[in-house]
């Protein structure tokens, strides 16, 4: 019988042990695969900081509060009277007394290890608390009430409120453990009469209760600073911070008399040791409990009450003032520019200004927030492609100028995959290819983008650059490269082409140790004994850009729109980043993730909120960073060179942030301003746009961001890049622009637009144009509405919608010219068999003039009439192509008369706005011409040439060419 039993607590030894190692390499895996991450992107030294940081935290404060709490219940049990001394009560307690002795020191440890692991693992979430603390640097700038540098509020005093949470919560622990031990011993009694407690005991937990009044005291005394960064509602705004009237004159002296009183109470608590009685430390606390009541509550109400509402501007008017200067302060919009604008122009001959539009802006009737499908159905190529549901806005130069481009990538698309498996998707798809880019401000005469760099492998305007984009918006999960599996490169007439990944990115699967974590750490077992898995191969995972940056520098937010570029020959995603934080006094607050909502994010992934929920109340964009499409490899620069808050994180982690300097021109033509900044920014210029104390709390001037005119979701309008020029500007510089109209209604009262071009002396330069309240400007949702409302419009709308055809409408644009306001907007067409939208007609409106037209010149010409530099305009009939010649030669001549035919079935088709039926036009005319021309030159081989031949072959290149008018 013993030798079974031998062998089945060997097995079961066994197994425990394994087990044991199993959790143990499960643990060991996420740290390993963590380490090897950071060290293959060369940011190791934050993952070590950011580790050494948490673990010293954890170690220091569990072991502070273990200690705290140990030696009380060790006090305690020493306290204890001798067990003759005890009552009744006491010695019914017996029994547990019993039980527990012999585990008593097990007992101990067991408890002070758990509130240790508690409150180390609190401790340690506070690693960006510790870091700003000891690293911080000054702002140089002080609060207007108590002079401190606003370092102390952003960076010290969050710390101190942190020691003095802990210092809370390790008194209360101990108090409660003492009194529990004082009680199973003796010490304490509840139903016995007599003394309830022993002398010893009545010291002890007194001299705890007095630790945590002197933290109270102190906590008063911090109150008062907190007064600066408090957040309140108060009239003509949510989110207020800094001290009020009642504020500097009713909670302020409350909180240092409560100090005082605190230090006393604590005292007369300390003093129980020698008087052992609680008699007076009992009267002291709750003389504290009652003036808190009073002096901190009920004053301050009564303040409020009859000294400030009777006469509250006046009163309040100097703390507004505070509020004002720091606020504009802290977003970056003290340097914005208002000016008084008309809204209305005194130009009566309106064909004057025909030709300053061209020079006010470069109008961009190319949407990128609606294009994305027309690039997908044009420069997909293979169903494993795909591009982002928002484009973006960039410029490129051509021919020594800037040219707004509208700009995506071919990215992976695994759902495209035919054959879902494995290898396939982690060994075999593992990138997109090339950039798409087209013109933002033509299309084509069938109302298709004109793409500068097109097809696959990408071919036009950028020149020669890296294809592969490994990393992109839309990769989120992970490929295993450069070993045996080749990888699908692209297709072309020739067939499909593979390659093999030769970057520098990505983890090396070489080591068995390393395979192993990841298939721990993927749930992947497949990774440890895959065939496909060899010498050089490597893991990329974390393959967005955001993910990316987010991860090498924790303590940045992201901006929720990466953007790409071609810089230098590679693919580069560029990642706006900011600074915050919620500590700089009187500043008003704000929460990023609601102010950078808009119609975009609603509706779209790909351009994200941002996910910062917390409120702040200072942002800076301080760095601008970069991933490479094919490495993976982040660069961190400095782009706020005077940035506080930036300064004490390179002190944290030196060496990840690389200097502006090093940003090369061709990245810096590329920068631009970011969109979440300007919506922050343009949602706290609603009210704070006024300068004096006395406006901005009358809130007659407050204003909002309106709605989305083009669909009702009743979301914020997005902002839009755009190459303009403001009225005090000599030339057009790419900016980033948006509208306001009054609070509650739906004229316009400001349009605001900011220098988005980086490296320019203006860059970051916010400009408002201010509407007179006297006179009426119609807002973007009115001009919407009189385009939908006008008759002929709307008619032609319907005609757009016959059908299965669905009409989108593009970003309505808004151009300051000459005191007035130009609006613009592209109107798409998406039907007619085709899948995706097509530019059909364009809507201006200018000083009441609108115009629905199939070209943007056109609907200008209409609206401004011909300007000096526009052509003469054609003849009757004659807007699109001379009908085909004639031939003498039967064959030829039939083919023309055929593709007359086609020609006059597409102008009456046109004229009906029937898109279905000219595009079959279309195609005849096509293919009547292409006869044409065949049998022209079969006429020519067999001797028959000439003039009949040159007649019949002319056509084709003008026909063909000229047949769509640019509305088609």
């Amino acid at each position: 019988m013993g030798r079974p039993s031998r062998r089945v607590r060997t097995l079961l030894l066994t197994l425990g042990v394994l087990a044991v190692l199993a959790m143990a390499f499960t643990m060991f895996a996420g740290f390993w695969t963590d380490w090897l991450w950071y060290r293959s992107v060369d940011y190791s030294s934050v993952f070590t900081t950011t580790l050494w940081t948490k673990i010293g935290l954890f170690f220091v404060f569990g072991l502070l509060m273990a200690l705290a709490v140990g030696f009380n219940i060790w006090l305690a049990h020493r306290m204890r009277p001798p067990l003759s001394a005890m009552s009744m009560e006491q010695q019914n307690l017996d029994r547990y007394r019993m039980g527990i002795a012999p585990y008593k020191k097990w007992l101990l440890l067991g408890i002070t290890a758990l509130v240790g692991l508690i409150a180390g693992a609190s401790a340690a979430g506070q690693w960006r608390t510790w870091l700003m603390w000891v690293n911080g640097v000054p702002f140089g700038q002080k609060d207007p009430q108590f002079k401190l540098d606003v370092a102390f509020y952003a960076f010290d005093l969050p710390w101190y409120r942190f020691l003095l949470g802990f210092g809370f919560a390790a008194v209360i622990i101990s108090v409660i453990a003492a009194a529990l031990t004082h009680y199973l011993y003796g010490g304490l009694r509840v139903t016995s009469p007599g003394a309830r407690a022993t002398g010893a005991a009545t010291g002890h937990l007194s001299v705890l209760i007095g630790i945590f009044v002197a933290l109270k005291a102190v906590a008063y005394w911090l109150d008062r600073y907190g007064l600066a960064v408090k957040s309140s509602d108060f009239k003509a705004t949510d989110n207020w911070t800094g001290l009020r009237y009642v504020d500097a004159n009713a909670y302020l002296p409350a909180k240092t008399i409560l100090f005082c009183i605190a230090v006393i109470c604590a005292l007369l608590f300390f003093a129980t040791i020698w008087r052992r009685t609680w008699q007076l430390p009992v009267i002291g606390f709750g003389l504290m409990v009652l003036s808190a009541i009073l002096i901190g509550g009920l004053y301050p109400a009564i303040v409020q009450k009859f000294q400030v509402q009777p006469n509250e501007q006046a009163k309040e008017a100097p703390y507004v003032e505070k509020n004002l200067a720091a606020t504009r302060d802290a977003y970056g919009i003290d340097g914005t520019e208002v000016t008084e604008y008309d809204g209305k122009s005194d130009t009566k001959d309106l064909t004057r200004l025909r030709d300053d539009v061209s020079d006010t802006a470069s109008i961009r009737i190319m949407d990128p927030n609606i294009v994305s499908p027309t690039f997908q159905q044009l420069q997909q190529m293979r169903k494993y492609y795909a591009f982002p549901t928002n484009l973006d806005v960039d410029r490129y130069s051509k021919d020594g100028s800037d040219q707004d481009t509208v700009i995506g990538l071919r990215e992976l698309n695994l759902a495209g995959v035919d054959k879902q498996n494995w290898i396939n998707n982690h060994f075999r798809y593992t990138h997109g290819f090339g950039v798409v880019a087209a013109r933002g401000t033509e299309v084509d005469p069938e109302g298709r983008p004109v793409f500068t760099e097109s097809n696959l492998p990408s071919k036009g305007d950028l020149g020669t650059y890296e294809q592969r984009i490994y990393y992109g918006e839309k990769t989120s999960t992970y490929s295993i490269v450069g070993g045996p599996q080749k990888e699908i490169d692209y297709s072309d007439d020739s067939g499909e082409k593979t390659t093999s990944y030769k970057g520098d990115g990505g983890v090396d699967l070489s080591n068995p140790v390393n395979r192993a974590a990841y298939a721990v750490a993927f749930n992947e077992p497949q990774i440890l004994y895959s065939g496909a898995i060899g010498d050089g191969s490597k893991i990329l995972y974390n393959r967005t850009p955001k993910d990316r940056v987010e991860a090498v520098a924790p303590w940045l937010t992201i901006d929720g729109d990466a953007y790409p570029a071609v810089v230098d020959g590679r693919i580069q995603w560029i990642v706006d980043a900011y600074t915050t934080t919620n500590g700089y006094p009187y500043a008003s607050r704000t929460t990023l993730g609601d102010t950078t909502a808009d119609s975009l994010t609603a509706t779209n992934d790909n351009r994200a909120v941002v996910a910062q929920q917390n409120q702040v109340n200072y942002i800076r964009n301080s760095v601008k960073a970069t991933v490479d499409a094919y490495t993976g490899e982040v660069k961190l620069y400095q782009w706020d060179t005077q940035d506080p808050v930036l300064k004490t994180w390179m002190k944290a982690f030196p060496d990840t942030v690389q200097p502006k300097s090093e940003i090369s021109g061709a990245l810096m033509a590329h920068l631009r301003y970011p969109q979440d900044l300007f919506k922050v920014q343009r949602e706290l210029l609603s009210r704070y746009h006024v300068e004096d104390a006395e406006t901005f709390l009358s809130g007659s001037e407050v204003w909002q961001v309106p709605g989305d005119p083009t669909n009702k979701s009743g979301d914020a309008v997005p902002p839009y890049y755009l190459s303009m020029k403001m009225p005090d500007q000599d030339q057009q510089s790419f900016s980033l622009t948006t509208t306001f109209t009054p609070n509650g209604r739906d004229n316009l009262s400001a349009f605001m637009a900011v220098d988005a071009e980086a490296g320019t002396s203006g860059y970051g330069k916010i400009r408002i144009l201010k509407l007179p309240t006297s006179t009426t400007v119609d807002g973007p949702k009115q001009v919407q509405s009189q385009f939908n409302s006008e008759q002929d419009i709307a008619e032609s709308i319907r005609l757009l919608r016959g059908g299965d055809s669905e009409v989108e409408y593009g970003n309505l644009l808004t151009v300051p010219l000459d005191g007035g306001l130009l609006y613009v907007e592209p109107v798409y067409v998406r039907g007619g068999g085709l899948k995706y939208p097509l530019l059909r007609k364009v809507l201006v409106t200018y000083g009441g003039q609108t115009a629905f037209e199939d070209t943007l010149d056109e609907a200008l010409d209409k609206v401004f009439g011909k300007g000096s530099a526009a052509a003469e305009p054609p003849d009757e009939g004659d807007d699109t192509a001379e009908p085909p010649p004639t031939s003498s030669d039967p064959t030829v001549q039939q083919a023309l008369d055929d593709a007359q035919a086609a020609f006059d079935a597409g102008q009456k088709a046109l004229q009906e706005n029937d898109w279905t039926a000219y595009g079959e036009a279309q195609k005849d005319l096509e293919e009547a011409l292409r006869r044409a021309e065949d049998a022209q030159a079969e006429a020519d081989r067999s001797g028959s040439g000439g003039k009949n031949g040159d007649s019949a072959s002319s056509p084709s290149p003008s026909a063909s060419d000229s047949a769509s008018p640019d509305s088609g």
